[in-house]
């Protein structure tokens, strides 16, 4: 009689225990959907900011290209990032053509320094203040993003809804970071020979 009662009390308590374990993560397979919705939603901000980047970009350059003729390579650089961007089909690379695109309008602004007509060009200020103030809206949608990505790859891994993660296949979200290069102030060269 106590061995069957041993017996019984060994199969109960794992699953007991298995039972808390499955019904804990069921409540977190909603959450996992609610993540995803809400990454999904601040993506789409992301995206539109950079859109409006990239509208903003042909005027900048248009009126830039005026003043500063020989620097085609800078300019032959944003169209490059312009191109990729529009042909981004997954999230990766959309950030790579974005970090592509923030790499040559940085090399852009360097090239401006060096033309004090430029630099007092009403046109030309008006959309550096719109290219400004776009550059900010991205990073803030940027660092909303990281946030939601943060949340929902945290509670993936915790436990027990890395039960419920595994079993229905929800899989990490990348993180938008900046490239290298982002880390070197950009270097433009009118010496003779490079």
């Amino acid at each position: 009689m106590k061995s069957i009662a041993r017996s019984v009390g060994r199969t109960l308590i794992p699953m007991a225990l298995v039972l808390v374990a499955m019904s804990s993560s069921g409540c977190s397979y909603n959450t996992f959907v609610t993540q995803e919705e809400a990454i999904k939603a601040q993506w789409a901000q992301v995206e539109n900011q950079l859109q409006r980047r990239n509208d903003l970009i042909p005027n900048l350059v248009e009126t830039t290209k005026g003043l500063a003729e020989q620097e085609k390579e800078v300019f032959g650089q944003i169209a490059e990032s312009r191109a990729r961007l529009a042909g981004a089909a997954t999230p990766a690379d959309t950030m790579a053509a974005a970090n592509q695109q923030s790499s040559a309008l940085a090399r852009l602004l360097v090239v401006v320094e060096n033309y004090p007509n430029l630099k007092s060009n009403e046109t030309f200020n008006r959309l550096m203040d719109e290219l400004s103030g776009t550059e900010n809206r991205i990073a803030v949608e940027r660092m909303r993003y990281n946030e939601r990505v943060q949340e929902y790859n945290t509670a993936r891994r915790r436990f027990p809804s890395n039960v419920t993660a595994s079993i229905f296949g929800f899989q990490e979200h990348p993180l938008f970071t900046a490239p290298p290069e982002a880390q070197q102030v950009p270097r433009v060269n009118f010496g003779a020979g490079g």
